[in-house]
């Protein structure tokens, strides 16, 4: 099993995808992972951060902390999208309607749904993106 906490080179904020998403098997501890996320020197955008800690065509895997107040502005992805609240509460704005989201629930989207983020207190999620095969 790789190491997914390994340091990155002085160029880069984190290890590079190659090396993170080697190997056959992948273990993650979300809470030393939401620590790490929490830890970084960088300023946070929009009170957010986010890694994605794992990727494999066709489905992606995002963490992301939030400080009270963050936001992820309105977008859309063309896969299916379901969001696990770890920590806190988020209102998640979909297609004009609000979901309030406590600690483990899951919010899930069709395949372009517009929406966005807003954390009302310190909070954490993981975030999955499934593309789905192209149907005729």
């Amino acid at each position: 099993m790789p190491d997914t906490h390994t340091t990155p080179s002085p160029e880069r904020l984190r290890t590079a995808p190659s090396a993170r998403f080697a190997g056959e098997a992948h273990r993650f501890d979300l809470h030393r992972a939401l620590q790490d996320l929490r830890a970084e020197t960088h300023p946070a955008r929009d009170g957010h951060r986010q890694v994605t800690i794992f990727q494999h065509t066709p489905v992606t895997y995002v963490l992301f902390a939030f400080d009270a107040g963050g936001t992820l502005g309105k977008h859309s992805t063309g896969g299916l999208v379901t969001i696990h609240v770890l920590e806190g509460r988020v209102i998640v704005q979909a297609e004009g309607v609000p979901h309030d989201l406590s600690v483990g629930q899951l919010l899930i989207l069709r395949p372009d749904v517009p929406h966005d983020v807003r954390a009302e207190e310190r909070s954490a999620m993981l975030l999955t993106v499934h593309m789905l095969p192209d149907t005729p």
